[in-house]
């Protein structure tokens, strides 16, 4: 027998509405990251989508030169002064595509361009749903674009491709195309193409049904791209006569494009088989609306998640969480301490009291925050997709879990294999306090591996990383944030591997090697280099020398 609406009890009609209002607020957003090779522009596009979006007046310039500004997503003096990105971070905006009475909600996480960060990346990529790859219109395909984007390949992230710098000289578009086919096995498709050569960029070609030219956007440029591109719209035909031989030549190029295949199909990209391709300058802020209508249109909204068992936690489950980034020193005048959590399921409401899963203690979400760059704002309430920043949450580090209802663990974040390592000593004994502090402060925010025996003590921890510049960071913020002069002393082993105990004792004894402790208890034996370690696996067979996995193994 069916129930009218009359019969139906109000707990149901809540519970409906409820699943109602979150499946729309799932469907509105959109969290992304952006990953590239440095100096491709990542941090300027990054401001640049913010500016179209509204929530900045004016974009600043990267390099932090006198009387320049630095980008919203740079925070760190480190940033500033070197005009790269070393630390990832979060900005959350609204954004309402043309013709559309919705408000979409961008999560856009930026992340380090060098690959000494490359760790800090990967974190973000396990928050994400979809990525931006910025490729550099002269250099094309760079060697951390690469690797960044076999991450997202092993992770089945959809990647949309932006070639920024368009102008400024550069190469042919059809040229870049073949190279991303040929390189990485991704077919681009290109939803615009560029009216003028990279160097002279006059507009964008939207490209239709069977690469039909439908529109021409013609941008004018403002003074030191500080403010929004202008834009007019001119059909096809007005465009033949207003560019003349560059809007045939890019017409020809989209039909020859349609020709080959490289249409937009999205089953094929949200599979990973095909990229979209928008060309752009971020700098003068070409291009830069196609992007984020293009990430509305086509990037998938957020999804639920396999846990450590297997099952799968949909998006409207009880709320859980994964923590991705732990990030200290953001707020100069507090000191403290921010866990970066991605929204996987169900609906977050400040206060809430949640189970961490790492260690099945309650965990109270009083101070909860969105941000945006280094600006926060309280949040009463959040969703899937969005990242919420929990402040002084101790306990909580890169990879851990929180649940509330149903009990589920995320599988948790690898760690890079290390290439680097040192040793770190305080300059004056007296900030030994600020030293021990400090040093735990950066491990848990994987900032880098901290390594120690009984050997060498706490007095001097052995730091392991994947790239040098790391190991700046870690010397510029503990003076920064805990007013502690350390110094550096580069130690000779080259390779890390992962031991046991049965294995340790005898490790130690012989040359080239040394056993440490990571802090979440794995053994590492460093080597010195390759020549020792084959050395000791033929001599010595039977004891445990297993490779660090590399997070996109």
């Amino acid at each position: 027998m069916e129930r009218s609406e009359g019969d139906i009890a109000p707990v149901e009609r809540s519970e409906g509405k409820a699943s109602q209002v979150l499946a729309e607020e799932v469907s509105r957003r959109r969290t992304f990251a952006v990953i590239s090779h440095p100096d491709a522009g990542k941090s300027t596009l990054t401001e640049a989508l913010a500016l179209h979006a509204k929530v900045i007046s004016e974009a600043g310039a990267i390099h932090g030169k006198a009387g320049r500004r630095s980008t919203v997503s740079d925070w760190m003096e480190m940033e500033k002064a070197r005009g790269i990105s070393v630390s990832s971070t979060a900005l959350q905006f609204n954004y309402r595509s043309a013709g559309s009475s919705v408000d979409n909600v961008i999560n856009l996480v930026d992340t380090p361009g060098h690959s000494d960060f490359s760790e800090d990346t990967y974190r973000v990529l396990t928050a994400v749903d979809a990525a931006v790859m910025l490729i550099d219109a002269a250099k094309g395909l760079e060697p951390q674009t690469l690797k960044l984007f076999q991450v997202c390949k092993h992770r089945g992230i959809p990647v949309i491709t932006v070639i920024n710098k368009w102008d400024r000289p550069g190469r042919a578009p059809l040229e870049l195309l073949d190279e991303i086919n040929e390189r990485i096995g991704l077919v681009p498709t290109p939803l615009f193409l560029p009216v003028g050569i990279a160097g002279d960029f006059r507009g964008l070609l939207r490209r239709g049904e069977d690469g039909v030219a439908t529109e021409y956007i013609r941008f004018t440029r403002t003074a030191g791209g500080a403010t929004i591109a202008p834009e007019e719209i001119l059909t096809a035909e007005a465009a033949a006569i207003r560019e003349g031989e560059e809007w045939e030549t890019a017409a020809e190029e989209s039909e020859l494009l349609s020709a080959t295949g490289q249409d937009h199909d999205e089953e094929l990209f949200l599979a990973g088989q095909t990229s979209p391709v928008i060309y752009a300058s971020a700098m003068l802020n070409f291009g830069v609306r196609q992007i984020l209508d293009t990430l509305i249109e086509l990037a998938p909204p957020p999804r639920g998640r396999a846990a450590i068992d297997g099952r799968e936690r949909e998006v409207t489950d009880p709320f859980s969480a994964v923590v991705f980034k732990v990030q200290a020193g953001m707020d100069a005048a507090h000191r403290d301490r921010l866990a970066f959590m991605r929204i996987v399921s169900g609906v977050f409401e400040r206060g809430m009291v949640v189970t961490h899963a790492q260690t099945g203690k309650p965990f109270t979400t009083k101070y909860a925050q969105t941000v945006f760059g280094r600006e926060r704002s309280t949040v009463e309430s959040a969703y899937p997709g969005d990242v919420v920043g929990l402040v002084n949450a101790t306990a909580l580090a890169p990879g851990h879990t929180l649940y509330a209802d149903k009990k589920v663990e995320y599988p948790p974040i690898p760690s890079f294999a290390p290439e680097h390592f040192s040793v770190l000593r305080a300059e004056s004994a007296s900030k030994y306090k600020q030293f021990r502090r400090a040093v735990d402060q950066l491990d848990s925010e994987g900032v880098v591996q901290v390594l120690r025996n009984e050997i060498r003590g706490d007095a001097a921890p052995v730091l392991a990383a994947v790239g040098p510049m790391q190991f700046e960071v870690v010397s510029a913020r503990m003076k920064a944030e805990f007013n502690v002069e350390a110094r550096m002393e580069p130690l000779g082993y080259g390779i890390a591997r992962r031991t046991d105990a049965e294995s340790a004792d005898e490790l130690g004894r012989q040359r080239g090697v040394e056993v440490f402790t990571r802090s979440d208890g794995v053994l590492l034996a460093l080597v010195s280099d390759k020549w020792r370690l084959q050395y000791i696996q033929k001599e010595m067979p039977e004891l445990t020398l297993e490779p660090l996995v590399a997070a996109a193994d």
